[in-house]
């Protein structure tokens, strides 16, 4: 059960970083909680949400990750002016 699990969490984390499939990948997620079908019935009062609650809390850490990333990236200096040595190795 937990090889399902995380073959999931890697198959969705590399779907939503993929921006051909992302909003794909977003507008399925929404529609799966808006949906009255689910992999457990919502009408449970708590079996039923805690689908929901994981794709919800799968949805929100992924979409966080990528907001954090591309802010990190916005303000990555320019190491342009980094002073780098080369150098080469001899063999003796």
């Amino acid at each position: 059960m937990k090889s399902i699990v995380k073959s999931f969490y890697n198959w969705y984390s590399l779907q939503i970083k993929n921006p051909k499939y992302r909003w794909f990948i977003i507008l399925g997620t929404l529609f799966y909680l808006l949906s009255p079908l689910d992999i457990s019935s919502d009408f449970l009062p708590i079996v039923g949400w805690l689908d929901d609650g994981v794709v919800l809390t799968l949805l929100t850490t992924e979409l966080s990750r990528l907001i954090v990333e591309k802010r990190q990236g916005n303000q990555k200096i320019d190491n342009s002016s980094d002073p780098t040595i080369e150098v080469k190795a001899t063999q003796a």
